[in-house]
């Protein structure tokens, strides 16, 4: 990144700890707030990135930062089976957990409290691995990237969708008013955590994206990396396998 971001600037604790508890404070009106911001625009994102994964035909996916599980779970009901929702925050899983119960998804959904720079499995063990708005939140970007490629199977499916910065006039100029101004505004009439958008909207204006994250994915040693902006460049979906 062009500089480090987190979310509670007068903290002491280090960028992990407090995007964990930041998730913790505002998992529960996550979901109905993340629409709002998003303009509903996230939806139609993340079945581009279920129709590439299950178009892989994996045997096994890893989801990182599955959050309040909306992918994983999407991905089980297309007739996935073992997959893993990998996060940080309790609060996160919690709901995620409550939404898998409720669509009887256990027997293909395992959740696990997890920290995406030191994944407790094998080499080459997924299939297919992804990850949605959640990059931007390592603690060590280069280092978490490194550890998703040691668990990816060989041939293996990388998938991320990430906010980004439309490069265009009046996109650009409309994307920096509604990200500077609206969208924390928003964030504190809705959210009892008064930073946590205000840190959502900054971190995504200073995430490498576009042919600078791409660099760093082949700096890694992922191959086949390509990236697609959707909706005007306000947001990007990256592939690579290994």
């Amino acid at each position: 990144m062009k500089k480090k971001v987190t979310p509670y600037k007068d903290s002491d604790l280090d960028k992990k700890q407090q995007v964990s508890d930041m998730f913790d404070n505002i998992s529960g009106g996550y979901d109905g707030l993340n629409r709002i911001i998003s303009l509903g625009m996230d939806k139609s994102w993340r079945k581009k990135v279920i129709r590439a994964i299950v178009g892989h035909q994996p045997k096994n996916v890893l989801d990182i930062a599955t959050g309040t599980g909306d992918l994983a779970i999407s991905l089980a009901e297309k007739g996935l089976n073992n997959i893993v929702g990998l996060d940080l925050s309790k609060g996160m899983l919690e709901v995620a957990d409550k939404k898998i119960k409720e669509r009887n998804l256990e027997d293909q959904i395992e959740l696990v409290k997890g920290d995406s720079e030191n994944l407790p499995y094998q080499d080459d063990h997924f299939d297919a691995i992804c990850v949605a708005f959640g990059v931007r939140n390592f603690e060590n970007l280069e280092k978490g990237l490194a550890e998703i490629l040691r668990v990816l199977k060989p041939g293996g499916l990388f998938i991320v969708l990430e906010t980004a910065v439309p490069k265009n006039f009046p996109f650009k100029q409309g994307y920096k008013i509604y990200t500077k101004y609206i969208l924390p505004f928003i964030g504190k009439i809705f959210s009892k955590d008064k930073s946590a958008y205000g840190y959502l909207s900054e971190s995504a204006s200073v995430f490498p994206n576009g042919e600078e994250f791409n660099n760093i994915l082949r700096k890694i040693g992922f191959k086949d990396v390509q990236s697609k902006p959707q909706t005007m460049g306000v947001a990007c979906i990256y592939k690579s396998s290994k």
